[in-house]
């Protein structure tokens, strides 16, 4: 690696050697969705080992971490691929019986996309395309959205009536994203038939804004835990939205002995077997089956609106399949409700995927009130409150005059708007 490339990749990776060498205060939730979490794993991996002795309030180290990001500074991404940590990474996987080996390693090569682009209102959505949901999925609930305005009229914040239209609007785009959304690299994704104004007026007139729509009738419309978001803006109007992910808190649970980092359980975002749901309740078909070399589908859903080439908002979040449907309601909350960014953003939110059949989900941070959740059990939903939050959505919203930042007070996360 040249010198010039070192000295840059050490400056990037010395924060996180730093806080890897040193230690860091773990925050009080750091076990964001699974309180018992160290019960779960004991005695199928590693993870008491490396993370049993972590406490909220105390100063916590990653020695083997901090070693493994100290080679990656010095040599660059040929230490993750073909050198001492791939071999660590193989030698774990070889324990675990899995199946990664070093040729696999070696031979992968991370896939750049063209971002997904669709107007919306006078603006335009920059979002996630595949092999995530996300942008297609929040490009039709915005559109579907539209389309049934009138419905809205007069319709208040989380009302009753509110939590069923978004409801019919979910229902639709989830059963489009368990058939026809995957790996563009290994099937036909109809991104462009998803995305056609005739198709979405189409799936438009199929809302019910009385009654619950029958869920075996909710059929795909053409023919034939923890995740972490970051919001970033400059000075020169450059916006980064970035969601990655091990999928849950701590991914498999797995650390790479002598690497001291963990390994993510993704594959859970393969459809296993069509039909049948992940950890997530998603369920998916043949699109999203699982074959060497093939990326799973996700929920991510980085997004920036734009408007006149100017970016008016910067917002994701984690939360599995709940990221759609919540950068959704945020967008829904500052554009059609007029709310400050802050309110857009800690407002009560809720969430429904098809299935289970006609269940409304909603958090433990802000339920709907409990008139809502009456008059929704009488129309004939299923309520289910979850044991954690409906995202951690970060947001930068920029208007003529102003710059605003909010992070959600679900998490710990920190907003700042920094003068320079």
């Amino acid at each position: 690696m040249r010198a010039g490339r070192r000295r840059r990749m050490n400056g990037y990776v010395a924060p996180a050697i730093h806080y890897a060498e040193t230690g860091f205060i773990v925050a009080e939730n750091q076990y964001q969705y699974r309180a018992d979490l160290l019960q779960q794993l004991e005695g199928k991996t590693n993870f008491a080992q490396y993370f049993g002795a972590m406490k909220a309030g105390e100063n916590f180290k990653q020695p083997e971490l901090a070693d493994t990001l100290k080679r990656i500074a010095a040599q660059g991404p040929n230490d993750f691929y073909q050198g001492k940590t791939a071999q660590l990474l193989v030698a774990e996987m070889q324990r675990g019986k899995g199946l990664i080996t070093m040729e696999d390693l070696a031979a992968y090569r991370a896939g750049w996309r063209e971002a997904l682009v669709t107007p919306w209102q006078d603006k335009q959505l920059i979002s996630a395309p595949p092999p995530s949901s996300g942008g297609i999925a929040l490009a039709q609930l915005l559109g579907l959205k539209q389309r049934r305005s009138s419905d809205f009229h007069g319709v208040t914040h989380n009302s009753s009536q509110y939590v069923h239209l978004i409801a019919e609007l979910e229902k639709r785009v989830y059963a489009d994203r368990a058939e026809y959304l995957g790996d563009p690299g290994f099937v036909k994704v109809p991104q462009q038939q998803l995305l056609d104004s005739n198709y979405l007026d189409q799936r438009a007139k199929e809302i019910n804004p009385l009654n619950i729509s029958a869920t075996k009738a909710i059929k795909p419309g053409l023919e034939g835990y923890h995740t972490t978001h970051f919001s970033i803006l400059d000075k020169h109007g450059n916006a980064v939205s970035n969601t990655y992910t091990l999928n849950l808190d701590f991914g498999s649970g797995v650390v790479v002995q002598g690497a001291g980092f963990l390994l993510n359980n993704e594959m859970d975002d393969f459809s296993a077997k069509p039909g049948v749901p992940n950890v997530f309740g998603v369920v998916g078909n043949d699109a999203n089956a699982i074959a060497p070399g093939k990326r799973m589908l996700s929920s991510m859903t980085p997004s920036l609106l734009v408007k006149d080439n100017q970016v008016e908002l910067v917002v994701g979040t984690p939360g599995g399949s709940t990221i759609i449907t919540s950068i959704f309601q945020v967008i829904t909350n500052l554009f059609d409700f007029d709310m400050p960014l802050q309110q857009a953003v800690a407002a009560a939110r809720f969430h429904h995927q098809l299935l289970p059949k006609d269940q409304i989900t909603m958090e433990p941070y802000s339920p709907l009130s409990a008139e809502v959740q009456q008059q929704l059990k009488k129309k004939g939903y299923k309520l289910h409150t979850q044991g954690w939050n409906l995202g951690d959505v970060q947001a930068i919203q920029v208007t003529a005059t102003t710059v605003k930042a909010a992070a959600d007070p679900r998490s710990r996360g920190v907003a700042k708007v920094i003068q320079y």
